[in-house]
């Protein structure tokens, strides 16, 4: 069959070549929109997320039968007009649960053990111990806010450190309440009894501000947040203002507030997205100078591994299409 792919990286290009060879391939650096002025008759494409495919950009493909988006999100393909031509859209539905999940628990290690401090205490030969008392996480009490699947992987973990486990989800996962001894709560009670807050929901408008000024005040003092979600589950100014008042300890940040423009993680790997609006954004923030946080560059998705995994799902879903197997599909 013809596929075309668009917006893909050089590596990416080499892994398609090598998987669907039988295939007649065609590679295109730029996104697919509307100004695409390129011959493409394609029976099947791959997008990105900057690939804007909407009813103009069909017409230009009038032998299209098949769509893989290289992202979980596909708000980028408007999927009605797809359906009305008989057009069918997959996705990746899944990549990086437990990459995040171990992102997190490296964030909750370098404040626990005082990891970066020491790094760079010995770095100019100073070998002092005094300031670098740690604590253990054994017996300690983690509250997972979201046990999805990144949260499950976070209280799998939380379990083999044998921590206690609180957890505040609307939709209860039995097997983790079975297996790991986690105990559901209200969102007031894992704030006053955890040691350590970890948050694993998706932003929309009942998670935004979930810890706000309005409840940050009700955390166990000298409690850690980590954050490796999204930015705007924290309001910033109340997160600055607990640490200031030594509500919280410390905090492990992966997302900032003013990433809400992000859809998809991968995103931040593409050149159409600003470095220098990232670092500008991370300077402007008056957390990046507290030395109670360590801020990392929305970094927690960013394994070879989980990205191997993006583009193994895709080759998958159009294999499957092409066997007549539909998988992953996008409703």
């Amino acid at each position: 069959m013809k596929i075309a792919f668009f917006e893909l990286e050089d590596w990416e290009k080499k892994f398609f070549e090598a998987k669907l060879s039988a295939h007649e391939l065609s590679f295109f650096d730029e996104p697919l929109t509307e100004y695409f002025d390129q011959k493409c008759d394609a029976e099947i494409i791959s997008v990105f997320i900057y690939s804007k495919i909407d009813a103009k950009v069909l017409d230009k493909l009038p032998k299209l039968k098949f769509i893989a988006t290289r992202s979980t999100g596909y708000d980028h393909i408007d999927i009605a007009e797809c359906k009305k031509r008989g057009i069918v859209v997959s996705n990746v539905p899944s990549y990086g649960e437990n990459t995040v999940a171990e992102h997190t628990f490296a964030l909750i290690l370098a404040l626990s053990r005082k990891i970066i401090e020491s790094a760079n205490q010995t770095k100019v030969g100073n070998f002092d111990l005094t300031d670098l008392r740690g604590f253990d996480l054994k017996g300690k009490v983690i509250g997972v806010i979201g046990t999805g699947k990144i949260g499950s992987h976070v209280v799998r973990m939380a379990h083999g450190f044998e921590m206690r486990i609180l957890a505040f989800d609307p939709l209860k996962n039995d097997e983790l309440i079975d297996h790991y001894g986690l105990k559901y709560v209200e969102l007031e009670e894992l704030l006053s009894q955890s040691d350590i807050i970890t948050l694993h929901l998706p932003l929309n408008d009942k998670t935004k501000h979930l810890i706000s000024e309005s409840n940050i005040g009700k955390i166990k003092k000298g409690a850690y947040l980590i954050n490796t979600a999204r930015g705007g589950l924290v309001e910033t100014t109340a997160l600055v203002k607990a640490l200031e008042e030594g509500i919280l300890a410390g905090a492990g940040i992966d997302v900032l507030e003013d990433e809400i423009d992000i859809k998809e993680e991968w995103q931040l790997l593409s050149k159409k997205f600003s470095r220098e609006q990232m670092a500008i954004n991370l300077a402007n923030n008056i957390l990046l100078k507290n030395p109670k946080v360590i801020i990392t560059p929305h970094n927690a998705f960013n394994s070879q591994e989980a990205l191997q995994r993006i583009m193994d799902t895709t080759e998958e879903n159009i294999e499957g299409y092409v066997a007549g197997k539909i998988i992953n599909q996008a409703q």
